[in-house]
Parts: structure tokens; C-alpha cells; sequence
């Protein structure tokens, strides 16, 4: 999930069953979980959002529904007693897994935090199609990821655009224009 639909920490830890569409294959962020393990609405107005999900991602959802702890609240990551998981214990239960992937630092410490799966989910979906990325224009990333402006998302993911040759562009706009 993390990986694959980009969701905030505060998001992950917020989301419930009723704001996932399986049959229609979309999530739909309407809330979160603050450090405090209040619910509460996204970081902004534009965090409120639809995020479609891929065909493997639905399944494994539908496979975790089942063992889910089920929950008075229906969240979708609850602790075993069916609360909130605080966002110490999502990067506890991540450092073995980015251990045994060898993902660590020189001193033998996980690399990336939760939210370093957020930057994968948004260069994926700037990376071009051809180089296993989705390709998808900047004003839908900045929508797909909830930030408040497109200037947000130009300042931090803008170098991983792709760009073409200006100079041919601009030779060949030129001719077509005078054609």
C-alpha cells in the first residue's frame, strides 16, 4: 500500500475498509491519524483525493481483509487490539524487512523511513512508461499524492521529468510554423 498508492504515514495509519473500493479498484483519502492517534481530515483541502489502485494491489488488499483484526473503527492497519498503530511501530515493523533486503546504511541501519515509499510512488509515476513508470503529467501527480500546489511538487519531484532535446523541439516547431 505504501508503495503503491502513496499515501501519506498520517494516511496509512488513518485508512479504513469503508474508504476503500475494491470493485472499483479506488481508494479515497478523506482522513487520517494525527502523531497523536487523532482522526482527523488531510493536510489539506487537496488531500482529500481518489487514488486508483492496480490489480495486485486489490488482491493482496482482499487477501488482508480477511486476516485483518477486525475493528469497531474499520481501520485498515489497526494494532491487534484494534486502535490506531502508532507511527513507531509501522517503521519497528519495517526495519527487518529493509534489513533483510539489504536497504540499510553503513552502520547497518534501515535506509529509508515509511515515507521514503511515498518518493517511490511518485517517481513511479513520473518515470516515463518505457522505463517502467506510469508517465503521468505533473498536475496529476501533484492530485495523486494530495499537495496543496503544483509549485509543491515541481520544487521536490520537478527533476525527475523527463526532457526533451529544446533546441530540435524548437527547430522543428519553428519550420511547422512557417510551413
Amino acid at each position: 500500500m505504501a508503495s503503491f498508492a502513496g499515501l501519506r504515514a498520517s494516511e496509512l495509519r488513518g485508512l479504513r475498509w469503508a474508504n476503500i473500493d475494491l470493485p472499483k479498484r479506488e481508494l479515497h483519502v478523506r482522513e487520517r491519524a494525527d502523531r497523536y492517534n487523532v482522526m482527523g481530515k488531510p493536510k489539506s483541502h487537496t488531500g482529500e483525493r481518489t487514488i486508483p489502485l492496480g490489480p495486485m494491489l486489490v488482491a493482496t488488499l482482499r487477501e488482508w481483509k480477511l486476516a485483518c483484526p477486525n475493528t469497531k473503527e474499520g481501520y485498515v492497519f489497526p494494532t491487534s487490539r484494534g486502535k490506531i498503530d502508532h507511527h513507531a511501530n509501522r517503521l519497528r515493523g519495517l526495519e527487518p524487512v529493509l534489513k533483510a533486503a539489504g536497504v540499510v546504511t553503513g552502520e547497518g541501519r534501515p535506509k529509508y523511513a515509511l515515507h521514503g515509499f511515498r518518493h517511490f510512488y511518485a517517481s513511479w509515476c513520473i518515470d516515463r512508461v518505457q522505463d517502467g513508470g506510469l508517465g503521468l503529467p505533473a498536475k496529476v501527480v501533484q492530485e495523486r499524492l494530495g499537495h496543496s500546489s503544483i509549485v509543491m511538487t515541481m520544487d521536490r519531484y520537478g527533476h525527475l521529468f523527463p526532457r526533451g532535446d529544446d533546441g530540435s523541439e524548437l527547430a522543428a516547431a519553428e519550420a511547422a510554423f512557417f510551413a
